[in-house]
């Protein structure tokens, strides 16, 4: 057994069974190996480093197995870190398979390309520690098996995050010693374990917390969104009278039309949310770190430890009282906790009335889920158009990738979402360019959804090229590219000074149709919903270049909105 082989072997025994690679030395020499077992294998050739680690970070989000990125060592810690960046942040299980590029021995000999760590040499594995919860460097085939069977271990077990093998070049070719002193086992035995579980006792005292207050809201994150208790969550919080915010990561956990949900909380978050917050006596925090831009930066009005009762749950004991002090913390899975929840008897119901009562004058007062309307050119459209075109488009089938900047604002803000878990949106590193990736990737990962990615015209150029990835694997995704000419969010943050900020107004109809995919121009808002409809209806990637006026803010979204 060749190194290469014993490496997806191990995969294989793991359930890793796709992988998104732009391969370069050593891992086009590991190709042989993973083409032996393509019927069991799924290898995903991207077009960039960037493009094919965004890809198996959303791999990664969307089904909680590790996504897997072959990348070569130069490219795999720069262009690709990218994704890994944002599965470090985002706690996606990812697999990062590379090399050190060193050429069968040079190099201590400062080689082209060369990632060992050494004289004259960049360090492909001091880099990724940086950003990984795991890596090691494999000096041997057995060490190259074995460093791939912890990755798994440590990207998939909590808390989930991204880990790293890297390969000296020369051994991914050598075969696996028949003996050696450090035995290779089945993997199998590496991945046993059994989650955190929830304290009967301490959930009972919760349940008694919430029996007395007045107020409780539930703020429901980035846990939730992983374990799927939302709709647990919302069952319960719905007959209690209990309101649900959400952080970032949690956007879209629950339906948002319910009569409990009040938005999603923090610095860019809706105002119905925030004044939730701000008015419970009990805030149950779950699946959440209460990262300070959830809390407006530790807004004093938000968070009030000694005046709010704050409870945490979160199956790593470090989530809990992290950002801010709390008076009780429970450590497990949040659908365990859903589970326990949903056991205890329903609240007064005249104390329910009160708490669904305040919570529907604060979603009034603060305009929760309106879409406003403003006046464009002709032939332009508003960030509120796209939205509310959305709105009238999206289904329970339908899967919806966001992007950086004003499009993300507006959508996170104003656009309720129905169908728990439809929303896939970075919020790691947050960075631009990753939703056509993503939305590439969420197809491929969930052929039986209806896949749209929105993005600004500054992001898609960045990674378009997913667009030729899609034609190719004959996948059927639609990009809406808000293309306002420019970096909206920049230019709205620089007032009236245009520095910087203005690109040209590219027709991407044809860059669509030049990577292999369809184009249509969107430029009315009544037209919206219908682009949409018949851009799925015509198969392969299809990109909808929509005209948004330049003049158009996210900050115009004040209304609604904490900016």
């Amino acid at each position: 057994m060749l190194t290469n082989e014993g490496i997806i072997n191990t995969f294989l025994e793991s359930g890793v069974t796709r992988g998104f690679t732009l391969p370069g030395l050593g891992i086009t020499w590991s190709l042989p190996a993973f083409h032996d077992r393509q019927d069991e294998f799924d290898m995903v050739l991207a077009r960039s480093e960037q493009s094919a680690s965004i890809m198996a970070q959303v791999a990664g989000k969307m089904t909680g197995k590790p996504g897997l990125l072959m990348a070569q060592g130069p490219f795999a810690t720069t262009t690709g870190a990218f994704g890994i960046l944002e599965a470090y942040f985002s706690s996606s299980p990812m697999l990062i398979l590379t090399d050190t590029s060193c050429y069968d021995g040079f190099g201590q000999y400062g080689v082209y390309q060369t990632m060992t760590g050494d004289y004259g040499a960049a360090d492909a594995f001091a880099v990724l520690k940086t950003m990984t919860k795991y890596a090691t460097y494999a000096t041997t085939p057995g060490e190259a098996i074995y460093g791939a069977q912890l990755a798994v271990k440590h990207a998939s077990t909590p808390r989930q995050g991204p880990a790293a093998v890297v390969m000296r070049s020369n051994i991914i070719k050598q075969e696996v010693p028949e003996s050696m002193r450090a035995r290779l086992y089945p993997t199998e035995g590496y991945l046993h374990h059994t989650p955190p579980r929830i304290d009967g006792d301490a959930m009972a005292r919760l349940a008694g917390l919430l029996e007395k207050a007045e107020q409780p809201v539930m703020i429901v994150g980035n846990g939730v969104y992983g374990s799927g208790a939302g709709p647990a969550l919302q069952a319960f919080a719905e007959q209690n009278g209990i309101a649900i915010a959400s952080s970032y990561h949690g956007k879209g956990t629950i339906d948002e039309a319910s009569d409990i949900a009040v938005g999603m909380m923090g610095t860019w978050g809706a105002k119905s949310a925030n004044r939730m917050v701000q008015a419970a006596d009990l805030v149950l925090v779950m699946g959440c770190s209460l990262g300070p831009e959830y809390t407006r930066f530790r807004d004093e009005k938000m968070i009030r430890p000694g005046e709010q009762t704050i409870v945490q749950i979160d199956q790593d004991p470090l989530q809990a009282g992290w950002v801010v002090p709390v008076d009780m913390a429970i450590t497990g899975d949040v659908a365990d906790a859903a589970a326990h929840l949903g056991k205890a008897a329903p609240q007064d119901a005249t104390l329910v009335g009160r708490r669904k009562a305040a919570i529907a004058r604060i979603k009034r007062e603060n305009g929760y889920g309106v879409i406003p309307e403003y006046r464009t050119p002709e032939g332009k459209l508003h960030y509120a158009d796209i939205l509310r075109g959305m709105q009238a488009f999206l289904g329970p089938d339908d899967l919806l990738t966001l992007d950086a900047g004003s499009n993300r604002i507006w959508a996170t803000t104003c656009l309720p979402l129905r169908t728990p878990n439809q929303l896939i949106a970075p919020g790691g590193i947050g960075g631009m360019g990753w939703s056509t990736p993503a939305a590439t990737a969420a197809k491929i990962t969930a052929p039986e959804k209806r896949v749209t990615g929105v993005i600004g015209d500054g992001g898609f150029v960045m990674t378009m090229d997913a667009i030729a990835t899609a034609a190719e694997r004959g996948v059927d995704v639609v990009y809406v590219v808000a293309n306002n000419a420019g970096l909206g969010m920049v230019r709205d943050n620089l007032g009236n000074q245009r520095i910087g900020v203005d690109f040209a107004d590219h027709d991407f109809t044809k860059v669509a149709e030049g990577l292999g995919g369809k184009g249509l121009t969107v430029t009315e808002a009544d037209q919206m919903t219908d682009a949409l409809t018949e851009a799925h209806k015509m198969g392969g990637p299809v990109v909808l270049d929509v005209k948004v006026d330049p003049a158009a803010s996210h900050r115009d979204c004040s209304d609604y909105a904490e900016l």
